[in-house]
């Protein structure tokens, strides 16, 4: 059974906010002449490849709990897929996971080659924080600062670098499910809780729902990874769009590999219905959100 049929109002949601981000990427990533627009066309080649769009999608959707329209959540969402795609430009270097495949696709240093990879990630991390930089983003200085010190935490490494960071060390073969989850809230988890919390710190919301939006979003993050895990132990290349199997034949210590698979899709299951009942606060304006816990569970790439 597909998402459509399933979960219309959130298909119909993922789309629409999938076409908007492209195109605001695409305005703020202009092309170039000259030598330094080959660093921007590979910019470009990983900005505009597609993708789920999840992260920006949450955005706007956290924006929408509190009657902000989608062109008020665009260019944060916009510079949160901007620091994303930077993750996985340099996710895919031969000197990390060394992966030649991403949504289907060449991955950057594969299409270009890898020193014009290394400057596409560091172009996409810094064009972000000129994004939210931008009065254009919120007419409140101080919202756009806690934006930017909020997404700088969430990227660095207090969030995704530093998982990253514990992902290669000698160590990451040897982690036990609290250092698996530690591992994970921060390389995927803080950027997915970041995403979330943002449409809040552009409405100015109150600590409650605040509050309530990071409950969701760590149960919401967590769950993401254990499927990542699922997918990666289940699925294949051509289904996902991208290299499987690579932390099994690393030796590296999963989910999977700590749980089995059906403990794994058990706990996964149980975030995701604690993730539902942490949007209680909100009543039916939460119903979207609640519907991406779901998808995030059913997900098959």
């Amino acid at each position: 059974m597909t998402i459509l049929k399933e979960r219309p109002g959130l298909d119909h949601r993922l789309g629409a906010s999938a076409e908007l981000v492209t195109r605001r990427l695409d305005e703020l990533l202009p092309e170039a002449a000259g030598p330094r627009g080959r660093v921007i066309e590979a910019m470009r080649y990983s900005a505009l490849s597609g993708g789920k769009r999840l992260r920006p999608f949450l955005v706007i959707e956290s924006a929408r709990l509190f009657g902000l329209s989608e062109e008020a959540a665009l260019n944060t969402a916009a510079a949160v897929e901007m620091i994303h795609c930077y993750s996985l430009i340099h996710d895919d270097l031969p000197a990390m996971d060394d992966s030649d495949l991403r949504r289907g696709h060449p991955t950057v240093h594969v299409r270009f080659d890898d020193a014009t990879a290394v400057l596409a990630g560091d172009g996409l991390l810094t064009e972000a924080f000129v994004v939210l930089a931008d009065p254009e983003t919120h007419g409140d200085a101080a919202v756009r600062c806690e934006l930017i010190a909020g997404l700088a935490k969430a990227s660095g490494a207090a969030g995704m670098v530093g998982g990253q960071m514990i992902d290669l060390s000698p160590e990451r073969d040897r982690l036990d499910l609290t250092g698996i989850t530690n591992l994970q809230e921060l390389k995927t988890g803080a950027l997915i809780a970041f995403s979330c919390q943002a449409g809040a710190i552009l409405a100015q919301a109150g600590q409650a729902e605040r509050q309530s939006l990071r409950d969701y979003a760590g149960k919401l993050g967590l769950a993401f990874q254990i499927v990542d895990d699922l997918l990666d132990s289940e699925s294949t290349p051509e289904a996902l769009g991208k290299p499987t199997g690579q932390d099994e034949a690393a030796g590296k210590a999963t989910f999977v590999g700590q749980l089995g698979v059906a403990g794994a899709r058990d706990m996964a299951s149980g975030l995701v219905d604690q993730a539902r009942r942490c949007l209680d606060i909100f009543g039916d304006r939460a119903s979207i959100l609640s519907q991406t816990a779901t998808f995030v569970l059913e997900r098959t790439r």
